[in-house]
């Protein structure tokens, strides 16, 4: 998604610090992850890519080879600006979601400036089915991966809020991208981004076992998303859960893992999930 360059507001530097203090109990069964990608196929996503219709995998966008997920534009003429997401069939509520992914070759022809080295996991998504053929993002929160040039500092899983807003320091943030408090991460070396999201309530992105951007009440409205359906779109209802993206927007990266710990039977149990928690992060 296009950034914007915003200050990053400060967020806990280490989850454990934020949640209980409780210790782990050895009863505890931790949860087994989901392997949302299964590094033989993508049978279990729907591909949604802008001018073309719901499952139609435009020129072989996304593809598995050599046991990774792959994004790739060698079917390409130019990108103009169709965007694409690949929809889990699952959509999830409570979980930590675990990503390992590196930014490779060069930029397709036609893409944005901004989108170099630019991809995103979308949470709390749209259904697939439900966007429309021109609709270049779903209504969903973005956690952006960005890529670094070398030099310059960038950082990563940063917010980006193509037809939604969320709550930051108890007040409405409207600004489309904000960025975390990351370090950059340069070249096509392979990274682990995890996703804590919880219901309507929290989402903390984590990078190297620190919180580096954590905001609450994601929720639909605000712009940054074009030619949807209206009914997609009831401005102000929280998000609850949603499916989730990886995205496309010109620059091929690579997935190595895609994994997911579903956290919702902990949905009422706070000091459990904080034990299961500080376990598997």
């Amino acid at each position: 998604m296009k950034r914007t360059f915003l200050p990053a507001f400060a967020a806990c530097t280490l989850f454990l610090a934020c949640a209980s203090s409780g210790n782990a109990n050895s009863s505890d069964k931790l949860p087994k992850p989901i392997q949302l990608f299964n590094g033989k196929d993508i049978k279990d996503w729907t591909p949604k890519i802008r001018l073309h219709e719901p499952g139609d995998n435009y020129a072989n966008t996304f593809r598995v080879e050599d046991g990774l997920l792959k994004v790739r534009y060698d079917g390409y003429d130019e990108f103009n600006q169709q965007y694409g997401h690949l929809a889990y069939k699952t959509p999830y509520s409570y979980y930590l979601l675990r990503l390992e992914y590196r930014f490779v070759d060069e930029q397709v022809k036609g893409g944005e400036g901004w989108a170099w080295r630019n991809s995103g996991a979308m949470l709390h998504g749209q259904d697939p089915n439900t966007m429309l053929k021109d609709q270049d993002f779903p209504i969903s929160i973005e956690g952006q991966l960005l890529g670094g040039n070398g030099k310059d500092e960038r950082t990563t899983s940063n917010l980006c809020t193509p037809g939604t807003n969320v709550v930051i320091n108890e007040k409405l943030f409207t600004p489309h991208c904000t960025s975390s408090t990351s370090k950059t991460y340069h070249g096509d070396q392979w990274v682990t981004a995890e996703f804590l999201v919880l219901g309507d309530s929290i989402i903390k992105h984590i990078l190297d076992g620190q919180v580096v951007l954590e905001y609450n009440k994601p929720q639909i409205g605000g712009s940054n998303v074009d030619n949807y359906d209206p009914k997609q779109k009831p401005d102000g209802k929280l998000l609850e859960s949603g499916f989730i993206h990886l995205q496309s927007e010109s620059h091929p990266i690579d997935f190595r893992k895609v994994e997911l710990y579903d956290l919702a039977p902990y949905k009422k149990d706070k000091a459990k999930l904080d034990r299961i928690l500080q376990q598997i992060l």
